[in-house]
C-alpha cells in the first residue's frame, strides 16, 4: 500500500491570513521537515517619532497555525 501526501502549499504570497495573535500577509513560504513554513508580515502601526527602518514584525508560522482572512 502506498500513501500519497499532498505537498502543495495552502497559502500563497500576498495572501491575507490570520493567526492566534493577529493578522498578516504571507511574504514567502517553504516546505521543511514535512510541513509548510510561512513568513508572515504583520501590518505596520503608527510611525514612531524615531522613524522606521523596515517591517516591524515578521513571523515564521506553521501552516496549521494560519487561516484565510475573509475579504468582505
Amino acid at each position: 500500500m502506498t500513501t500519497i501526501f499532498d505537498k502543495s502549499a495552502q497559502f500563497l504570497p500576498s495572501q491575507r491570513v490570520s493567526f492566534y495573535g493577529g493578522e498578516g500577509i504571507v511574504r514567502n513560504f517553504k516546505y521543511e521537515s514535512g510541513s509548510w513554513i510561512y513568513l508572515v508580515e504583520m501590518p505596520l502601526g503608527l510611525e514612531p517619532d524615531c522613524g522606521r527602518v523596515g517591517a516591524e514584525t515578521m513571523l515564521f508560522l506553521n501552516e496549521t497555525d494560519l487561516s484565510v482572512v475573509d475579504v468582505v
